[in-house]
């Protein structure tokens, strides 16, 4: 049996614990700005903003070219390789600043166009498009950084950047809100992510100079190819996906009304809360652990480690999560969101699903499995918009949750298929 001190002194106990702190900081200051929401802007701007987390969400996958994960895998790979680390860091800077650049001019000069696509034609939030064009190139550098810092490896500088993160947005949030109501709620999503960028370039100046990294004769074509397949990857699943969602919100809003997305995009709210710990967790400690496992043994255990810790924890949360639904809807919303509450059981069902499948999806970025994963994410995709639709005409907004649990079964079944060699155990 292996003793409590071993436990306590293993690398992912350590990062399990800071991450649970961000974790609970992050939570913390979601209930806050849930609460804030949902006090001066009710269901109706609950849908709005969800609209807009959904647009930012399709176009940072756009703007950084979906090379973050390849950006981790590379630096991971050759982080002891100067030269080569050197021709990565300059390929990608200079890259991401140009096409950040460019689609920055395409949000400034469409501004009209994009407020037409998220809102509608009766809303007036252009200038809010206009902000993001001139916060796009900061928030791309931010991600540089933090891939760079991911690869490297360095965990905890990672999580004390979202702890930090995390406190400016929610004073962000508050301060455009109180100002600007509904307008500012919508700037708040745009800007935070860009503001975060003075606190990653402070933590990584710690760890190397960037400028000494960067140089126009170090840049190599040869890297970008090998990123396009992570590229490939992310645009299906970063872009497509917040794009399905967006597509599915409206089409409440125009079936079923304002008020009900609002319910969907406050539940939404509570489901990102409790799955930040897992998807934090993945990106900076078990997505690098699978990129450096060549071997299908050394998969397998980090995917025995996944099941045997994380997936037992959340299925207990997630079942103290039921249980307390009435009281977390009351205590974050307000008592208009009471219908909230029938959206928790196939909610969390679904969010039990996808958590297992997360390592499996994961694997393909790890192992540039491109064909395999676009496939797999357009199929899912196609299987929660269609499923959606049908699931809503019976059954109202439950019909969402509903699909959203039906799409994960499918999902982790195909996927459970598919590695089915490597998680043979």
């Amino acid at each position: 049996m292996i003793s409590i001190k071993k436990i306590v002194a293993s690398s992912l106990f350590k990062v399990t614990s800071l991450n649970s702190i961000s974790v609970v900081i992050k939570i913390l200051i979601g209930i806050l700005s849930s609460k804030i929401i949902a006090l001066f802007l009710g269901a109706p701007g609950m849908a709005l903003v969800g609209n807009m987390r959904n647009f930012f969400s399709s176009v940072e996958t756009i703007t950084t070219l979906g090379f973050q994960n390849g950006i981790v895998k590379y630096a991971a790979e050759n982080q002891n390789d100067e030269a080569h680390i050197k021709k990565i860091i300059s390929t990608t800077f200079i890259t991401l600043l140009c096409s950040s650049i460019l689609f920055a001019f395409v949000l400034f000069l469409f501004s009209g166009y994009w407020n037409e696509q998220v809102f509608g034609a009766h809303h007036n939030f252009d200038f809010v498009f206009i902000v993001l064009a001139f916060s796009v190139p900061f928030y791309v550098l931010n991600v540089f950084l933090v891939s760079i810092l991911n690869g490297f490896g360095k965990y905890n500088k990672i999580i004390y950047i979202n702890i930090f993160g995390s406190i400016i947005g929610l004073i962000v949030s508050v301060i455009l809100i109180w100002e600007l109501n509904i307008a500012g709620a919508l700037i708040s999503v745009v800007v935070t992510p860009a503001l975060l960028l003075f606190v990653t370039f402070l933590y990584f100046r710690a760890e190397m100079d960037l400028w000494k990294y960067i140089s126009f004769h170090s840049f190599d074509f040869d890297i970008i190819k090998s990123l396009s397949s992570f590229s490939l990857m992310a645009l299906v699943s970063g872009f497509l996906g917040p794009l399905v969602f967006l597509a599915i919100r409206n089409n409440v809003i125009e079936k079923l009304g304002t008020e009900q997305a609002g319910y969907w995009s406050a539940m939404e709210r509570i489901s990102s809360n409790y799955l930040m710990f897992i998807s934090t967790l993945l990106t900076v400690y078990f997505l690098p652990k699978l990129i450096l496992a060549t071997a299908k043994k050394e998969t397998k255990a980090v995917f025995y480690s996944y099941y045997k810790t994380i997936l037992p924890i959340f299925i207990f949360t997630a079942g103290i999560i039921y249980v307390l639904r009435h009281f977390i809807v009351a205590f974050l919303f307000t008592k208009d969101f009471m219908p909230v509450e029938n959206l928790f059981k196939w909610q969390l069902i679904g969010d039990t699903l996808k958590v297992a499948s997360l390592i499996l999806g994961f694997e393909f970025f790890a192992k540039k499995m491109t064909v395999a994963f676009i496939i797999s994410e357009l199929l899912s995709l196609a299987v929660l918009y269609a499923s959606t639709l049908f699931f809503i005409a019976d059954y109202g907004i439950e019909g969402i949750v509903m699909a959203h649990a039906f799409t994960y079964l499918l999902y982790f079944l195909v996927l459970s298929v598919y590695f089915r060699s490597t998680m043979k155990l």
